[in-house]
């Protein structure tokens, strides 16, 4: 038993801000209060308090490959089967793959993430590597699996159900590349397996706009429309929506996964975070691929602080920016697989205690703090 004490707790799915004490016991919160005091007591003399980051998007696999490509277009980097990342993970060895993994994951960790979502390439043996290599790590990946019998123009859907079953007795869920490499027949099978599951649905939707100028070409639907349509849970990007594409979203039971450093890195666009936030819709933020960017989460909510500052000439909320790297999810119960806590009483103890260097605790952590700055990290194993 410990009490982190005289910290500027970020407590609840709205993270709000007061000076109180935080018990922690056997993994758990047992009481916040100005005058709580158990066990050993780390006095954090005014040090913001905050729930641990999740990663709500990463490719974690492609680690083994970082910066290069660059400049190349969105295609030529991730599109499977021929995209630089692609080519970089069929030719990398198991242990290879393993060890840039592991190393990406502690650069989570020492960053204040607990907990990540990742799609993961290589089927059955792609998610049996990630599981090995987070073995002894203190991190959760979520995982989403795929399979190469997904793709093309005519796929065999008894394979396909075969595979999806496969990946879901050992997966969180699935999550193929976009609709320009599967079917609408895909993804439905997709989507009504992982409902009926109770697992996540996840797929790329219009990251860049000729996705969405093809999308309409072929199929007079934008791809958010598909995705919605076909009632995938998590939509990832939605970069480039067009007319009533927001709207839908807004009215349907997906959420979305917003990764502004990855859309800027391949000069695809920039997320409508603003305009999400306006319309009463909460993104979850992620740092996308490995190989484009850091998956450090302060260094994407820097970024995305000032970037939508310049770009829409209007502030976004620091505090509505936050939440969109820690309670956002629990907003959205998807399908109960991921069980994120945020900081009450009786609830898991999962949060990071940063320096403190300003007034405003939520810019202090958005706009100031580095790695360097976060003075501990709790997980339900105690102290990292």
């Amino acid at each position: 038993m410990f009490t982190i004490a005289n910290g500027i707790i970020l407590k609840g799915q709205n993270l709000v801000s007061s000076r109180e004490n935080i018990v922690v016991e056997e993994g758990k919160i047992i009481e916040i209060a100005k005058d709580a005091k158990e066990g050993k007591i780390i006095d954090v003399d005014g040090a913001v308090v905050c729930p641990s980051f999740i990663n709500g998007h990463i490719h974690i696999g492609d680690s083994i490959i970082k910066d290069e490509g660059y400049g190349l277009s969105l295609s030529e980097m991730v599109k499977p089967p021929n995209g630089v990342k692609h080519k970089a993970l069929a030719n990398a060895t198991d242990d290879e793959l393993i060890e840039a993994m592991k190393s990406s994951m502690w650069d989570m960790v020492n960053s204040g993430t607990t907990h990540f979502i990742d799609y993961r390439e290589g089927g059955l043996h792609g998610i049996k590597l990630l599981k090995e290599a987070s073995a002894d790590i203190p991190i959760k990946p979520i995982i989403l699996g795929r399979d190469d019998s997904f793709y093309g123009d005519n796929p065999d859907l008894s394979q396909v159900k075969k595979a999806i079953k496969k990946i879901l007795k050992v997966a969180d869920g699935i999550a193929p590349s976009g609709f320009g490499e599967i079917s609408e027949d895909v993804a439905r099978l997709i989507s009504d397996e992982c409902s009926k599951q109770g697992k996540i649905s996840s797929i790329h939707v219009a990251e860049s706009e000729s996705n969405q100028i093809e999308s309409l070409e072929k199929f007079n639907k934008t791809e958010i429309e598909k995705g919605v349509n076909n009632d995938f849970s998590q939509l990832v990007h939605v970069t480039n929506p067009k007319n009533n594409d927001l709207e839908l979203i807004k009215n349907s039971q997906s959420n979305i996964v917003v990764c502004p450093r990855a859309n800027a890195s391949l000069n695809v666009g920039v997320c409508r975070l603003n305009e999400m936030l306006d319309m009463g819709i909460e993104p979850i933020l992620g740092t996308d691929n490995v190989m484009l960017n850091s998956p450090n989460m302060l260094r994407e909510l820097e970024f995305s602080l000032k970037l939508m500052s310049v770009y829409y000439k209007s502030y976004i909320d620091p505090k509505e920016l936050l939440k969109m790297a820690t309670t956002n999810i629990c907003n959205h119960t998807i399908n109960n697989v991921v069980q994120k806590s945020f900081i009450m009483e009786d609830n898991f103890a999962e949060f990071v205690v940063y320096k403190s260097f300003s007034k405003n605790p939520y810019l202090n952590i958005c706009n100031r703090c580095e790695t360097k700055n976060i003075l501990y990290i709790i997980n339900k194993k105690g102290i990292v």
